[in-house]
């Protein structure tokens, strides 16, 4: 921290009794300006605002008893269990002059990852706002959005470009916990964090197998030791590859109180839109600045708005709507394993992984259905509506998530069958992209382990559209585009067997999806019950995904984009490398193709010249446009970046 401004967190320390939403206190650590001063537009500058967050929370309200633990938690001399929560904010130096919505990032690990997928900034600027270029292309800034980030993650420590929540802990308690490794070399021995701190290195054991549907195994020379209680040492048989899992169960100590970051995010937002003393940096002639919100949140943080809703937090403590809109990205069906004892929100079980663990577990769909696994009946919406506090929902997800994250649960019943999402629910797919690619990426080809090239397909552009729909739709009630992603009605979500062609050289399909199951967690290692129906989605000739949001790499392509991409031999070769597609270029021209038995045309053969390539990108770019699922700023820089061969970030052709 550079500066502390001393009047503003007195001032905030005035106010204790008055301030809402069970924000205790709000002390400003700094106030200065961002990105160097710079202008956005008829928004102006911007400025910077560190500060913490103090809540306190009665577990005898409603709103607070889901939180797992809190009745267990020490507690405040009010009989309250406080928590202190890192904040940022980056708000227009002239409130006047925003657009009236806090865009509230969910932190992924303690980052920012917005400004990389709307801005396309580049870390570590995107984490700093010190520079002029960190906000890149500056759109979310163009557009005024007031920008919050509230770090609620009560397993890493908070720390210089890393946010979290300083969460009570349960010190004394001991229960059992479970991790899995795949270490992607063959090291040995090597060694693996532990979530939490070990209790006992007599109950710490350690089986391995080649693939996560195997039998567990303890082979000779297979051993675990501890080397602190949050490391583990694991010798590895020779038997297995260098992608083999590793499963690791131990007795943990001292859990935190995790579900508290829920209330965290819940209390921070409900304060910073409705708390009108001065203790609130929004406030502007005695009034808020903004007056509706969105979360959004990547990954990770996705799946946590994903709980957020389910858990029923999008109700404050009076009752009020906490989120307008909400818009997880790159999370599939999953929620995630935060609100248990000895949690791990940090934890997203991946393909070769556990596909029934707490982050994949029933509802996974935003409507009510009954489970015949379980025997329950529920939907992420089901608090939501019983309080009238359901925002409006829209849930992105990149291809890859349709293959490693179950997301066709999202659209199916549990039988299999077509189920329409509710009319406040949108669901798009962005076809052909990896889970997550920064907006400098390219097509290359460096982790060993993965069998095929890096798809750098970025997503902003779509993305931008898209939440230009969602502030218009939570603020002027205009109804975004339909739904786009595959569908059993409509054909475009298929069984895996058959869905991509298996003759285009260099891509090699063999159907590897992540399943999806239910078990009973009550044993350790827990025992699965049964499955749910997955499908994938279809793919045209070319290989890429019919359905969804086609940008225009795909819509007018030189290349295959897809959004999965196997392992290599020697790297555990049934199983998905995690979070990456692939990518596969077309060749030149038709005798090139037909040296090497492509069927895909070759570039030659889909475009005259480059005149006329330039000409089919700028119609499909006017065409998604006229759609809304591309701004006309993005469209011209597509038509840019045609012309110099770089819409794809391939290179020149």
């Amino acid at each position: 921290m550079r500066k502390v401004l001393t009047g503003a967190i007195a001032a905030a320390c005035l106010f204790p009794v008055a301030l809402q939403a069970e924000v205790i206190r709000f002390d400003i650590l700094e106030r200065v300006p961002a990105f160097a001063g710079r202008s956005f537009g008829d928004v102006g500058p911007y400025e910077r605002i560190t500060a913490r967050a103090t809540i306190a929370l009665a577990p005898s309200d409603d709103r607070n008893a889901v939180i797992a633990d809190l009745a267990q938690a020490p507690r405040n001399g009010d009989g309250k269990v406080e928590a202190t929560a890192d904040v940022v904010i980056l708000r227009p130096a002239d409130p006047t002059r925003g657009n009236g919505t806090l865009l509230l990032d969910v932190p992924n690990r303690g980052r920012k990852l917005a400004p990389q997928l709307f801005d396309d900034a580049a870390q570590p600027g995107a984490n700093n706002a010190q520079g002029a270029d960190d906000a890149s292309i500056g759109f979310l800034h163009r557009q005024g959005f007031t920008m919050v980030w509230v770090g609620w993650q009560g397993d890493i420590p908070s720390k210089p470009g890393q946010m979290a929540l300083t969460a009570p802990m349960l010190k004394g308690v001991t229960g059992p916990a479970r991790e899995e490794v795949i270490f992607d070399n063959l090291t040995n021995p090597a060694r693996a964090s532990l979530t939490w701190p070990a209790a006992d290195p007599a109950n710490l054991n350690v089986t391995v197998r080649a693939a996560w549907a195997d039998a567990r195994q303890t082979p000779a020379g297979l051993s675990a030791k501890l080397i602190d209680p949050n490391t583990v040492e694991i010798t590895r048989p020779d038997s297995f590859d260098a992608g083999a899992l590793y499963e690791i169960t131990y007795t943990a100590r001292d859990p935190a109180i995790l579900g508290m970051g829920f209330a965290a995010v819940r209390d921070v937002v409900s304060f910073l839109r409705r708390d009108t003393t001065p203790a609130n940096p929004l406030l502007n002639a005695l009034h808020p600045s903004v007056s509706r919100a969105i979360g959004f949140g990547v990954s990770q943080s996705g799946r946590f708005l994903r709980d957020f809703l389910y858990l029923g937090f999008n109700e404050d403590l009076s009752g009020r709507v906490v989120f307008d809109g909400l818009m997880p990205h790159v999370a599939g069906t999953r929620r995630m394993a935060t609100n248990f004892r000895f949690g791990q929100p940090g934890r997203n079980p991946r393909h070769l992984q556990d596909p029934a663990w707490q982050a994949d577990l029933f509802p996974f769909t935003y409507a009510s259905l009954s489970d015949p696994l379980s025997g329950r009946t529920d939907g992420l919406l089901r608090r939501c509506t019983l309080t009238a506090t359901c925002p409006k929902v829209m849930q992105t997800d990149s291809e890859h998530e349709w293959w490693a994250s179950h997301a066709s649960l999202l659209v199916t019943d549990l039988a299999g069958n077509h189920l329409d999402l509710p009319d406040n629910v949108r669901a798009y797919m962005i076809a052909g992209t990896p889970h997550f690619a920064n907006p400098d990426d390219t097509m290359r080809r460096t982790l060993v382990a993965m069998a095929l090239p890096q798809n750098p397909m970025h997503a902003g552009a779509p993305m931008r559209a898209l939440l230009s729909d969602l502030n218009a739709w939570i603020t002027d009630g205009v109804r975004p585009p339909s739904s786009r992603v595959p569908m059993r009605s409509q054909g475009t979500l298929v069984e895996a067997k058959g869905a991509v062609p298996t003759d285009i050289p260099g891509l090699p399909y063999a159907g590897i999806h992540t399943l999806a199951g239910f078990s009973d967690q009550s044993m350790l290692p827990p025992k699965e019950i049964g499955r749910y129906p997955v499908f994938v989605p279809k793919a045209d000739n070319d290989g890429m995904a019919i359905a969804g949001v086609r940008q225009l790499a795909l819509a007018v392509p030189r290349a295959t984009y897809t959004g999965w991409n196997p392992r290599s031999q020697n790297y555990g070769p049934t199983a998905l490398y995690p979070l990456q597609g692939a990518v596969v270029p077309f060749a030149p021209t038709e005798a090139a193709r037909k040296e090497v038995h492509d069927p895909r045309p070759s570039i030659a053969e889909r475009y005259a010249d480059n005149e006329a390539y330039v000409a089919a990108v700028r119609r499909e770019a006017a065409r998604q446009v006229a759609e809304r699922l591309l701004l006309p700023e993005d469209a011209d820089r597509a038509v840019e970046a045609a012309k110099q061969g770089k819409l794809a970030k391939l290179g020149p052709y």
